[in-house]
């Protein structure tokens, strides 16, 4: 069935529309003592008289990655090898690298235009995005292995809904999004989308509300998945070209990668206004968050560094350089959080950071136009999409 996006009295599209669900605001995390990331320590046991599990439960700071911490793997991936798989946009090719050796393992040919690998929401399946090729060719993480490929019109990018019920595809050149059944892939909805070219997005702490961004048009859009429809769109303005999207721990603001703008968007969780744009580096693009939750990796593809943000300060803290420069893309964070892995677009190659300090300790080569490598398996109880966003 086809939904088509309806024009709602009083709706604006340069902001102001019906008014989306509000997620609840809570306490920012505390700040970090350096740009670094290094998992927590336990929590010590509470002393005779100290508040109980429910009274301490209520007074918790809100955390959207507490499920991702180093060791937290589900009962689902604990028996499935560590694996970085790179899909090579312009090899039509995904590279299988051993993160302990760092050597490739496997190679195998997928098909036109590969983009992002993205695990499925029940952590089973790993999703090659075959952009140009129109179809999605799984693999089995217990293996590495691919299997038969799935015919999906326009897959640039893949989600999920946050309880499991539709695969939601980025159809960029189609300017859809469209909610598929996540196993078979059966077309469900059809959503069009009044901007070009969406492409990246996240949801809100309360898991109501998808805000996306659209990367040739300038603009994000707040979508109510579950209806579905668009309930606002956001104009960003200039030379804006937004990408990637990510939540901060604390539910309250959304981050947005603007790689013409050469930074990141500050965007309200609840209200959805502009906070204010944070400059980090050339072709900012990608965005991870760090296993403790206190700091934002952003990827500038155009200048060879990763910034790095904290979300208490809201600010950059440092910055990892490549040595000779590079194009750092997509990619995630290793399981024990030591390690940021990210695709060199236009080199061929894949970083690995050390995220203790910044340092590149090893480049990998790999096919042509490396793009969205996911790191496999990961942390958290459930995939969002992407090239992995866990809760």
């Amino acid at each position: 069935m086809t939904v088509v996006l309806m024009i709602l009295e009083g709706f604006v599209l340069s902001g102001c529309a019906a008014q989306p669900p509000v997620p609840r605001a809570a306490s920012s995390p505390a700040a970090p003592s350096r740009a670094t990331s290094a998992p927590p320590a336990a929590a010590p046991p509470l002393a005779p008289g100290a508040a109980g599990p429910h009274q301490a439960e209520a007074q918790k700071p809100v955390d959207v990655y507490a499920a991702d911490r180093p060791g937290m793997l589900s009962p689902v991936v604990k028996g499935f090898r560590s694996l970085v798989y790179v899909p090579n946009s312009e090899s039509g090719t995904v590279d299988v690298i051993d993160p302990e050796t760092y050597r490739i393992v496997r190679h195998f040919r997928v098909g036109a235009l590969p983009q992002h690998v993205v695990p499925s929401w029940d952590l089973k399946t790993l999703w090659v995005n075959n952009n140009q090729g129109n179809f999605l060719t799984p693999i089995d993480p217990r293996t590495g292995k691919p299997g038969r490929p799935v015919p999906v019109e326009d897959p640039y990018n893949l989600y999920f809904s946050p309880d499991g019920k539709y695969a939601m595809v980025m159809a960029e050149r189609n300017n859809q999004l469209d909610l598929r059944d996540p196993h078979s892939m059966r077309l469900l909805h059809s959503l069009s989308m009044p901007c070009r070219g969406i492409n990246h997005g996240d949801f809100t702490a309360d898991t109501s509300v998808f805000l996306a961004s659209c990367e040739f048009s300038g603009h994000l859009v707040v979508l109510d998945w579950r209806t579905p429809r668009v309930i606002r769109r956001i104009t960003l303005g200039g030379t804006s070209m937004p990408q990637d999207v990510k939540l901060s721990p604390d539910g309250t603001v959304f981050y947005v990668a603007d790689m013409a703008r050469h930074g990141v968007w500050l965007v309200d969780a609840a209200t959805y206004k502009v906070i204010r744009f944070l400059p980090t580096g050339r072709g900012a693009h990608g965005l991870y968050v760090s296993r403790d939750s206190r700091l934002l990796y952003v990827s500038n593809r155009n200048e060879g560094s990763v910034s790095v943000v904290s979300f208490a300060k809201r600010k950059v803290m440092d910055v990892w350089r490549i040595p000779g420069g590079g194009s750092p893309d997509m990619g995630g964070v290793s399981a024990d959080g030591t390690k940021l892995w990210l695709s060199g677009r236009y080199h061929g190659v894949v970083y690995v950071f050390d995220t203790r300090n910044g340092k590149v300790i090893r480049t990998i080569r790999v096919g042509a136009g490396p793009h969205g490598l996911a790191v496999y398996p990961q942390p958290g109880r459930y995939s969002l999409g992407h090239t992995g966003i866990f809760r």
